[in-house]
Order: structure tokens, then sequence, then C-alpha cells
């Protein structure tokens, strides 16, 4: 799904820019002192040019020397050193700050909000919008600098030219004022651009995401011409649009940059006037050309600068849509970063009484997803501290929206949770270790080593992988694997089978589960890709465990059917029974019927 960017309200680039520069005002500040006095030295080549053809004339001051030139010189390469070394100090430093504080405060933000719908987009284009839109902002922030450095230039230079001829210094800066209308003329179709080029690059992104996750279907479908063809389209788009982009710019800049040779065209024409006059040295227009060809760069960068401003409001929004409800100001939020010096130290969760379930309920649970309308409408659950309670249905009967919902990773529509009595305003900050752990339907792994993705960044000294291990069936894969738990397993756990990364993601959540111990476990269809003996084993050491949790499981297999303390049956989204397994074989047509499929799939 992709945002339309004209309807998200999002911060003005001029505040958004403020924001960055209160992130780490000091380098901003230092930063802004070493260009100024570097572009300060711009003035020095015009002005010993300017005294050099006066000595030459005799038309020099009394007093001005070959050596004030030398004095001046040095003067100026030293200055010009220091500014640059000030410059560069904080260049640097100060971006790569703006560009870490970005990210974090945009993934801060993503992980609040419900894991299943916490972008609004293919995550692939969203990690475009990060790279492309978070890199360019800081430089902007850095641009501003430049605006003060050059402006105090260009001051000194018209101060300078007017003291030698008023006439000529303003008809010679007529076609730059000239310019700066063109430029303001010309923003909304720089905005345009940018903004296609943006989305293009973004469609890249996301599709080489979206391909790489699915490789297998796209084999399996002997689909690989068609999607190099589809990839092939999207890049020519992309193409078009910052060639559109870079080629507006640059004709842009071109008019930009001719304006000096127009304004040294008008100081042709206007010095045989005034040197007549005797009131202009060679020196005089040696100083008005050079100067005069500074300042159009400075005009012309004036003029990238606005450009640049359209452009980074384009990319303000882009970013902003990140931040789901969220107000904008997020982005530049204040916060450790952790650049420097050592690493914060992580810790396990810990368990009070509070965090101990006697009963969870739900009442009028409802979801529908956006556009299909399917979901779940008015449920309601009652789970006991210890039960264990199936959730069972056809596909697409809502199974997965409604634990998803229940844990906070959908928002949800209607209906209210409970824990204890106490209401739960937000499961998803709510339903964590120790309270609740959760394996997903498609468990997630990273291309790391099978221990990392166990721990997930807990101190191993705090948790029992054996136990874990142990308890997901899974430790005699580890034993068989080359490296044990240090296996790399690949994007997505590619090197291990599809059951070895379901017993991998319950393994992860019992390192949670066991040492804390947990209340709530909850298994969204665990047993899908495991054999029906290794499904009873699993089932067998969670029942054997000395505290039992509360367990919900999605599940159509008789292993977990038969154990289970109640069944809800899921209809369409809704509830139509709740019981027993014999119970429900006796009063319920829905669940004799997926009961009588799973026995004919099994065979037994």
């Amino acid at each position: 799904m992709t945002i339309n960017q004209s309807t998200r309200p999002a911060m003005p680039t001029w505040r958004f820019t403020l924001g960055m520069i209160r992130l780490d005002p000091g380098r901003f500040v230092g930063n802004m002192a070493g260009y100024t006095l570097f572009c300060l030295t711009f003035f020095i080549p015009g002005w010993i040019a300017q005294q050099f053809f006066d000595l030459l004339s005799n038309d020099a001051p009394a007093g001005r020397s070959i050596w004030t030139i030398v004095a001046f010189v040095l003067a100026g390469q030293l200055a010009k050193s220091l500014g640059m070394w000030g410059t560069v100090r904080s260049n640097v430093p100060f971006n790569t700050r703006m560009q870490t504080a970005l990210h974090k405060n945009v993934l801060t933000r993503i992980l609040e909000l419900p894991g299943a719908a916490a972008l609004p987009e293919a995550p692939g284009a969203a990690i475009g919008r990060l790279r492309d839109d978070g890199s360019e902002l800081p430089w902007f922030a850095l641009w501003c600098n430049n605006i003060v450095a050059y402006g105090s230039y260009a001051a000194l230079a018209l101060v300078a030219m007017a003291r030698i001829s008023p006439l000529m210094t303003v008809v010679s800066v007529l076609p730059l004022i000239a310019l700066v209308f063109i430029a303001n003329s010309a923003s909304r179709r720089v905005e345009r651009y940018r903004e296609a080029t943006r989305q293009a690059s973004s469609r890249v992104t996301g599709f080489i995401a979206e391909s790489f996750g699915a490789v297998q279907a796209i084999q399996v479908a002997r689909a690989e011409e068609r999607v190099a063809e589809h990839f092939a389209g999207l890049n020519e788009t992309r193409r078009q649009a910052a060639l559109t982009d870079r080629l507006f710019t640059e004709v842009l800049d071109t008019l930009y940059f001719q304006s000096g040779h127009l304004g040294t065209s008008v100081i042709l024409f206007v010095a045989a006037y005034v040197i007549q006059q005797q009131t202009f040295t060679v020196g005089d227009f040696t100083l008005f050309s050079y100067q005069m060809a500074v300042l159009s760069e400075v005009v012309a960068f004036f003029g990238q600068f606005w450009a640049r401003y359209k452009q980074s409001g384009v990319s303000v929004r882009r970013l902003t849509a990140l931040l789901g409800d969220a107000p904008a100001n997020r982005l530049v939020e204040r916060g450790p970063l952790w650049l420097d010096g050592t690493l914060p130290a992580l810790s396990a969760p810990v368990r009070t009484a509070a965090d101990q379930l006697d009963r969870l309920t739900a009442t009028g649970l409802t979801y529908r997803h956006p556009g299909s309308g399917r979901g779940i409408a008015d449920v309601d659950l009652d789970l006991p501290c210890g039960s264990f309670t199936v959730i069972t249905g056809r596909i697409g009967a809502g199974k997965t929206t409604l634990v998803r919902t229940l844990l906070g990773l959908l928002p949800k529509q209607a209906g209210e949770i409970r824990w204890n009595g106490d209401l739960v305003e937000t499961g998803g900050d709510f339903f964590v270790p120790p309270r609740c752990a959760y394996t997903a339907q498609v468990p997630r792994l990273f291309s790391t080593t099978l221990r990392d993705n166990l721990l997930l960044g807990l101190p191993e000294s705090a948790v029992d992988l054996e136990q874990a291990s142990y308890a997901a069936v899974l430790e005699r894969d580890v034993a068989a694997l080359e490296a044990g738990l240090e296996t790399v397993v690949g994007p997505k756990g590619v090197k291990l089978s599809g059951g070895q990364v379901q017993r991998a993601a319950a393994a992860r959540m019992f390192v949670r589960a066991l040492g804390l111990p947990t209340s709530l476990l909850v298994f969204d269809d665990l047993s899908s890709a495991l054999d029906v003996e290794t499904e009873q084993q699993l089932w067998q050491r969670l029942f054997a465990l000395p505290e039992r949790p509360t367990c919900l499981v999605v599940s159509h297999r008789r292993a977990a059917l038969r154990r289970a303390d109640q069944i809800v049956v899921l209809d369409d989204g809704q509830v139509s029974a709740v019981g027993t397994v014999v119970e429900l074989l006796e009063t319920s047509l829905e669940f004799r019927q997926l009961w009588a499929e799973e026995v004919s799939h099994s065979g037994r």
C-alpha cells in the first residue's frame, strides 16, 4: 500500500531543519563559523588584484606596497585553512548524527505501531525512504550554513563594490536578482520531479526486497523472465524520472551560472563610461570583474538552495508518512544515540506479581482488514490460568487475525481485553515477556547464528538455551548442525528445514518463557510444518513443565485438539462453537467436518 503524500500532514521544511539543528547545535555552529571564515577569503584575491593593478598604474593609496599585498595573501591562506579545518571537523560528524537520529526516531515509532500494520507500504520501499530521504535532509541542514557564509561574503563584496561605484553595483546585480524570481516560479516543478524520482526509486527497492523473499515461488511458477521484465520496467521508470529531475535541475543551474557572465557584460558596457569620468581605475575594474564572477556562483547557490528546499520538503513528507498518526516532530525528537563510548547493557525482563495471569478475557473483539473487509467480528474469549485453548477453523476463518488483534499486532476496531480484570489499552505494549511470548504462523529468522536468533539480544547468562531447545524438540537438530548453535542459518533461516525454522522460533519463545517464567504462550499454527510424532513430543514436554503456562494455540491438528481444555471454532470471522473435542463432535457440524477432514488428511 502506498500513502497519498498530499493528504498526510507534515512539518514545514524550515521547522524540521530547525529541529535537526537543535539536535546538535554545537557542531552546526562550528560548521557555520568555519565555512563562513572560508568563504570570506573569496574576497581577498579580487582585492589583491585591485591593489596590484593600482600599484602598476600609480593609482594605489599612499602606504600600500607589495609587502602589504604579501601580508594579505598569507593572512588569507591562514584564514582559508582554518575555515576549512573547522568545516571538515564538524561536517561529517553532524551529518552522521543527524542520519542516525532520523533513522532511530522513525524505527522507534514503527516499533510502537501494531506489528502487523506498522508500515504503510512494502518494507523495501520503506527502507528506500530511510536511505534516500534520511540521507538528504542532514545535508540540507548544512546547506543552511552555506547561506550564512555566502551571504556574509556577498554583503562584504557588495559594500566594497558600492564604495567604488554605486551605479555599476546596482546595474550589475539586477540580472542576478531577476534569477531569484525564475527560481521561485520553477519551485513547483522542482518539487514534482523530485517526488516522482523518490517514488520510482522506492518501487524499485521494494520490488527487490519482495523478490528476494519470494525466490522459491518465482522459480516454481517459472516466472523468472516476467519478473526480470517487470524489474526492467520499474528501472526504466526510475531512469526517466531521475533524468527529468536531474535535467531540470541542471537547466536551472546553467541559468544561475550564466548570470555571472551577464553581469560581467553589463560591467564592460558601464565601465567605459565611468573610466572616462576618471572615477574608476583599472584595479577597480579588476575587482568588479572578479567579484561578479564569484557573486554569480553565490546567486547560483541561492537558486540551488531554493530548489533543494523544495526537494527536502518532499523528503520530510515521505519520512513523516512512516510515523503513522504520530506528530511530525517525532522525526527530530532528542534522545541518546550511543555513537560514542560503551553501548547500554541489555537485561532480561523482570517478572512481577502483576504479570501473573489469573484470567484473560476478550469481549466483542473486532477487526476488519481494509479493502477486503474480511477479519473477525464480535469475538469473545475466556482463558483461565493454566488452560490450553485451541482456536480452529477453515482457511480464511480469521484465526491468525484473532490472535494478532488480541496481541495488539493489529489495531482492534471494537471490543475490550482484560488481564485479571484490568483493561488492556495497548496490546502491543502489554503482551510482551514476561507476560506473554508468541510464535508467529510464519516465523522470521535472521541471517546470523542460531544462538543469536534464539537470544535476540538477551544476555545468555539470564536464560537457559539448553532447556529452551529441549522444550522445542530442537536439541537433536542443534547437535546435528555443522557448528551447533553457532551455525549461521542464512536469510529467513534458509539453511534450515521448515520444521526446524518453526521449532527454532518456538525455542526463541521458550527462551523468554521458561526462565522468567512467562504467563501466556501463544502459538499460531506452530505444528503446520511438524510431523505428528514431533508435534506430540512438543506438547508432551510443554505439559510436563513444573509451572504450566496458559496456552492459546491456533491449530487444526488432532494432537493439539485432544489436549485442549476448550476449543474455539471460528467460521467466517465469528465464533460458531466453544467446547471440548467430545462436546463439539456432538454439537457442532462445523467442527465435525473439520475433524473429518483432518482425519482424512492424516490418514489416521
